[in-house]
């Protein structure tokens, strides 16, 4: 199945742009980086060398000596005679690139010479790991590739840009929804959090419309993520890290309180112990982290606090895989309950905020026991979210409203339709697309 994916306009934007430097497509494993810069090349480029350095690791050597084009051209015509070197005509893809640190720094060359197009693709946790002698600073651009997010699964489900931009006019003039369209969208976005967005996921789905198969690919997926931090993390890591990575499911369904917990990691763990495993799953693009702030103002980094925060999978595909089969059955039924029904929404609406490039940040303040689950910032103003898994009154929000006068709009996703009280607008938990 071919998935349309965003990834494409922002390929050719950078194809467009004039004094174009080597690209870095970064992300994590399986969503869909290779699968993009293939068709993007077919698409645009008479002539394309791909190379993909853990299927071909002989192909380091061409890399082994001088790193000035003409000799990096020289080697690679001998060794690929098929390919056809066309200045401007020509894409040059390095796959898997942190397996030859020295194709790392020949991004710099590439881009000084400026006759070819280079991307370089790879995991963020190799690059880190397999460090380049002199990596090429100011002398490439970066793209950060995730899986689907939801308008991506949308069009995988058959839904048109012309069909959400329609359901797009009822969030600007915070209009109802037909009642037929809203609970289509609410059994789309159950679909996509039992599903994810891994793109071997979703095609798997979409061509089947089988939840079990979807479910066999996500935990092959997982077990994958597994074995690159066995593989790419340090020894005194590995386990660490594998501990802190597989607890995030229980830190967000199984309790009430979703700050990450490292007593919940190991009985009596501690920061000190396991807080450097935590930096290391950052660093590899597989976990991302909602910090606390301590006041709801711009800058919420200046108020950010490293120490408290939540931990969100970097997709829901891997999230739903740490549990069993038995929660993708009630969420598609709309039957789950308690902490875990708040919980899977929580992190649906974090997942569609992190695909679309927002850092995310949280409030709670003990004394005042007033907190929001999200808080995100855009051109200097910052846009408070509350999710709720159903349709009640939110006190604390109620109660922050009246104390910031300063914030101009509140956001409440609910499992409801959309409303407008005051400064507080509330939308339909699929409605996050739009923020």
């Amino acid at each position: 199945m071919i998935l349309k994916r965003k990834i494409l306009e922002e390929l050719n934007k950078w194809k467009s742009s004039p004094g174009r430097k080597s690209l870095v497509v970064q992300g994590a494993r399986q969503v869909g980086k290779t699968y993009a810069i293939r068709e993007f090349g077919r698409q645009n480029y008479s002539s394309v060398l791909e190379i993909n350095f853990k299927e071909t690791p002989s192909a380091i050597e061409v890399f082994a000596s001088d790193l000035d084009v003409e000799t990096m051209i020289m080697g690679l015509r001998f060794r690929y005679p098929q390919v056809d070197f066309v200045p401007g005509e020509t894409l040059v893809f390095l796959d898997e690139i942190q397996e030859c640190p020295e194709a790392i720094t020949s991004l710099k060359f590439w881009t000084e010479d400026g006759r070819y197009d280079v991307i370089a693709s790879g995991s963020l946790l190799g690059i880190d790991y397999h460090r380049a002698s002199s990596y090429p600073v100011g002398y490439v651009e970066y793209l950060k590739m995730y899986g689907l997010d939801f308008e991506e699964f949308l069009w995988a489900s058959g839904m048109d840009g012309e069909m959400i931009d329609s359901l797009r006019q009822f969030f600007l003039k915070k209009q109802s929804v037909p009642p037929a369209i809203h609970e289509r969208m609410m059994h789309l976005l159950r679909e996509y959090i039992a599903v994810g967005g891994m793109p071997e996921v979703v095609a798997g789905y979409m061509e089947s419309g089988d939840y079990r198969i979807a479910d066999r690919i996500q935990r092959e997926i997982l077990q994958g993520y597994q074995y690159d931090i066995a593989h790419y993390a340090d020894a005194n890591e590995k386990v660490k890290a594998e501990k802190c990575y597989l607890s995030i499911a229980a830190q967000l369904l199984d309790k009430e309180n979703h700050k990450f917990q490292y007593k919940e990691v190991e009985h009596g763990g501690r920061a000190q112990k396991y807080y450097s495993s935590i930096e290391w799953l950052i660093r590899a693009d597989i976990i991302k982290l909602s910090r606390l702030v301590t006041n709801i103002r711009y800058d919420l980094d200046d108020y950010a606090r490293d120490d408290f925060f939540r931990a969100y999978t970097c997709d829901l595909s891997l999230l739903v895989a740490m549990k069993d089969f038995g929660l993708k059955q009630h969420i598609i039924e709309n039957t789950l309950a308690g902490n875990t029904k708040g919980g899977i929404y929580e992190c649906a609406v974090a997942d569609i905020l992190i695909k679309k490039g927002y850092s995310l940040y949280f409030y709670k303040n003990e004394t005042t026991k007033r907190e929001l689950d999200f808080i995100i910032q855009k051109d200097g103003n910052v846009i408070p979210v509350e999710v709720k898994s159903g349709n009640a009154r939110a006190a604390s929000l109620n109660q922050i409203v009246q104390a910031k006068t300063d914030i101009k709009t509140f956001y409440k996703l609910v499992d409801g339709n959309v409303g407008e009280e005051g400064r507080i607008i509330t939308l339909p938990l699929y409605m996050a697309m739009f923020l």
